[in-house]
């Protein structure tokens, strides 16, 4: 089927017109981009009657001060004065050169030597062949004796801390209780309260080796426990 235009809806009969139209427009904007027209700016010249005022500088002057007077100083100086004596008098002494003689002897007293006292240690036993009693008890029974007597601290309870305490000591020849250390404690106001109540231990029987009292080192554990 052959498509048909009619001659208004053909466009190439108005090119010309719309070149022409362009170039118009394209035109006006030129002239009206040159006939615009910039602001003056205005220029202002310093001008050199600027009055300069000199000022006159003025030294400043130090006063000094006048020299001091030198200070007189006075030099004491003592005359010595040499007593001249005659050497006509004579000295009589009375001392009796027959007291010495050559076979007298003299006694020089030496510096008497100290002998220093060494003071040995007293052995301490772990294990003896008696070991000491308390009470009649072994180390259980004073155990017993000091968990009965201890008062748990307010510090501790308020902290709900609790464990064990372990105490080292020795029991002396004598039977008393002595050398008290903490080897191991969860705190220190539970430690102080065990150490309390060691102290307070009455003697013990002490333990013999061979027969001879000894001193012997017991480790003693102390529990708290808050019911």
């Amino acid at each position: 089927m052959e498509i048909k235009k009619t001659p208004k809806a053909d466009l190439e009969n108005k090119k010309g017109l719309f070149l022409e139209i362009g170039l118009i427009i394209a035109l006006g904007v030129c002239i009206l981009m040159f006939s615009w027209s910039q602001k003056e700016k205005v220029v202002v010249k310093m001008t050199d009657d600027v009055a300069i005022v000199e000022q006159e500088i003025v030294e400043i002057t130090r006063q000094e001060e006048p020299p001091k007077a030198p200070q007189a100083k006075t030099i004491s100086v003592t005359a010595d004065i040499l007593r001249v004596v005659k050497d006509d008098a004579k000295i009589t002494t009375n001392i009796d050169f027959s007291e010495f003689s050559e076979d007298l002897g003299v006694e020089v007293a030496l510096p008497a030597t100290v002998e220093e006292e060494v003071v040995e240690e007293e052995e301490i036993f772990l294990i003896a062949e008696t070991m000491p009693t308390f009470e009649g008890g072994d180390v259980n029974s004073f155990r017993t004796w000091v968990q009965s007597r201890l008062k748990y601290p307010i510090v501790a309870q308020e902290n709900n801390i609790q464990g064990r305490v372990v105490v080292t000591f020795v029991v002396g020849k004598d039977g008393s209780v002595g050398h008290i250390q903490v080897l191991a404690s969860p705190d220190k106001s539970l430690a102080a309260e065990a150490v309390r109540v060691i102290e307070s231990s009455p003697k013990w029987t002490p333990g013999k080796q061979r027969g001879n009292p000894v001193q012997i080192r017991i480790n003693l554990p102390v529990d708290f426990q808050i019911q």
